[in-house]
């Protein structure tokens, strides 16, 4: 589990050939598989495979060719009337969206999680046409990798721990 952790990119251009519905059911059930506060599982999610709907998308991105040429976006919403607690929540979906990365990762795929696209998230809500109970949190963006990924070093652990006690 580890090495998969570590070998995880962010994938950012996509082979233009299609994700089985099933692959796609599989990265959602990982991503509900994560913990969240009194297990109230607060997420939702849209799954876009149609151009149409990813052009429109993409308009309100800086990372529109992202949007653009993956195979399948997924919009990841907080669901606040399961809200309890919006910090917790939040979090969870958090947890979420990286068992969503790692299953997309573990079934080689590709994909990236893209957060810029929530400074147009009332867009987005349009466009998708959902509930005023959901608020957009990422869309991730996969498909088969038609690149590696850049790896990025990480820090060390003594620039990260701050004490043992």
């Amino acid at each position: 589990m580890l090495s998969l952790i570590k070998r995880r990119r962010s994938i950012r251009k996509f082979a233009q050939r299609g994700v089985d519905d099933e692959l796609i059911n599989q990265i959602i059930e990982a991503g509900i598989a994560a913990p969240s506060g009194k297990n109230n599982q607060p997420w939702k999610f849209v799954i876009v495979k149609k151009t149409g709907f990813k052009e429109m998308i993409a308009k309100h991105t800086h990372y529109s060719q992202i949007i653009r040429d993956a195979p399948v976006l997924i919009a990841v919403f907080l669901d606040s009337s399961l809200s309890y607690d919006r910090t917790k929540d939040v979090q969870a979906i958090g947890a979420c969206i990286q068992n969503i990365l790692l299953a997309i990762c573990a079934l080689g795929l590709g994909g990236v999680w893209l957060g810029e696209i929530l400074r147009n998230k009332e867009a987005v809500h349009a466009i998708l046409e959902t509930p005023n109970h959901l608020e957009l949190m990422a869309v991730v963006a996969l498909g088969h990798p038609a690149e590696d990924g850049e790896k990025k070093e990480k820090l060390a652990l003594d620039q990260v721990v701050i004490s043992r006690r």
